[in-house]
Order: C-alpha cells, then structure tokens, then sequence
C-alpha cells in the first residue's frame, strides 16, 4: 500500500520461554544456575539480538547490556528503520532515525529455583518495540531455535495509526488472524498452542507448551539410567505439572 508520509504505526513483540529442568540436589540447582548464566551471558543474548536486528531489517543505534550477580543477564538496543520505498512520500532517512529513536529490543534472562524442589527454571524474557515498516514476527522460529523453548508464551500488538495517499487512517498494514500464522508448522507440530486474540484492538496472544518429554532432556547432573523406573515416572510427573502451571498462568496442583 501507498502511504502518505511516514509509516506511524507501532508493533509490539513480547516473547518469553521457559527452560524447566530437574535439579536433584540444591547444589545441583546452584550449579544449573552457573550453567544457565554461562551459557545465555550478556555478550551470546548479544550476538542474538545483533541477528533478530538483521532479520527484521533495523540499524543499530545503541547497545546496553549487563551481566548480574548473583545470576541473570539483560541486553538492550536502540534500533531505527533505514529502509525507504523509493517513489513515496517519506521523510529523509536521518528524519526517520530521529523519529524511531525509541525503538528498542530488549532480552532479561531469569534462572530460579526452590530450595524444597527439584525443579529449576530458566526464562527469557524478549520484547521487541518497532516504528513503521519493520515487524518482528518473522524472527519467531530464530527466537523459538535459539532457546530450549519447553513454554512460549507470545503477545503482539499494533497501535496507533497511519494513512494511505487519500488521507484515509490505516490501523494494521498487514494480513494476521494469529501470531501461529508466523510459526514454521514443523515447529507447531512439536507443541501443543493456544490463542487469545481481541482482533477489535489488534491484539494478539498466543501460548505454547511442548507435547512430549524426553527425560533425558530434562536431567542436570543425573544419569536416567540410574533411576528406577517408578522414580522416573515421578520425575516426568512433577516436571509435567510444572509445565502445565506455567502455560496456564496459575497454581493447579
């Protein structure tokens, strides 16, 4: 579609997976932590950001990023749009960089455990606020491969308002039913998905949980072979459980 002017609308991408994993003793769960910090530190959150940037064909403005003690990791950039359709009205280049300077992608890492429980979780937390051309939804199968993503939850919102060449105002600027419409299906064959969209407010929500558990997967410091059969069957149990209370958003069991 033509526009007149600049492209005002604003897209909002909030992406967050967990990483649930069974930690049997609380120094195993110290030392998941410690695994977890190295392996998502400030400068791999990073190099991560730096290629979603890429893909949604933004420039980098400015780099944040920080590494906590006792645990976690946080990145922040400032990103600009440099991309102009050629033939339209459209402000100059160093205009539309003074006009997104407030937009951002930000990452916060959470790793936590309870000293009663064997269970320990890892959650990232991603939100992606872009100005006019530049959507974040094609970045969901890079953002969902680049973490051990067990639940996904996704929220993504268009505000605001542009208008075409004849004034009229334009709310959306793209085709979308659900956020699922831009997920590879061999990656939504592998988890069980649930949508809430108020398509009035061009809001859209959709959740995710892995369908099947490979104990092996899930074991920090434990050998499965080491554990009896009935031991195993607990261990998927309370990570199941686990799951379930976190893709529903509220204490079941």
């Amino acid at each position: 579609m033509r526009l007149y002017g600049f492209n005002n609308l604003t897209k909002s991408l909030s992406f967050n997976i967990y990483d649930v994993c069974y930690a049997k003793s609380s120094t195993d769960q110290l030392e998941y932590i410690k695994y977890i910090d190295s392996q998502y530190n400030s400068e791999r959150l990073m190099n991560i950001l730096y290629k979603l940037t890429d893909m949604i064909g933004a420039h980098v403005l400015n780099v944040a990023k920080q590494d906590y003690e006792p645990q976690g990791a946080s990145v922040a950039f400032m990103i600009a749009d440099t991309t102009r359709e050629e033939g339209t009205d459209t402000q100059a280049p160093e205009m539309i960089l003074g006009h997104l300077d407030k937009s951002h992608i930000t990452v916060h890492t959470y790793p936590e455990f309870h000293p009663e429980t064997s269970i320990a979780t890892f959650r990232v937390d991603i939100d992606i606020e872009t100005c006019g051309e530049i959507s974040p939804l094609h970045t969901l199968d890079y953002l969902i491969g680049s973490f051990d993503s067990d639940i996904i939850t996704m929220d993504y919102r268009v505000r605001g308002f542009t208008r075409n060449v004849d004034g009229e105002k334009l709310f959306l600027d793209h085709d979308i039913t659900s956020i699922q419409d831009f997920i590879d299906d061999a990656t939504l064959d592998i988890y069980n998905a649930t949508d809430i969209n108020v398509y009035q407010a061009n809001m859209f929500h959709t959740r995710m949980m892995i369908k099947e558990l490979d104990l092996t997967n899930y074991l920090f410091n434990t050998n499965a072979f080491d554990l009896s059969e009935n031991e195993r069957d607990e261990i998927l149990d309370n990570l199941r459980k686990e799951m379930i209370e976190i893709y529903s958003g509220k204490n079941i069991f």
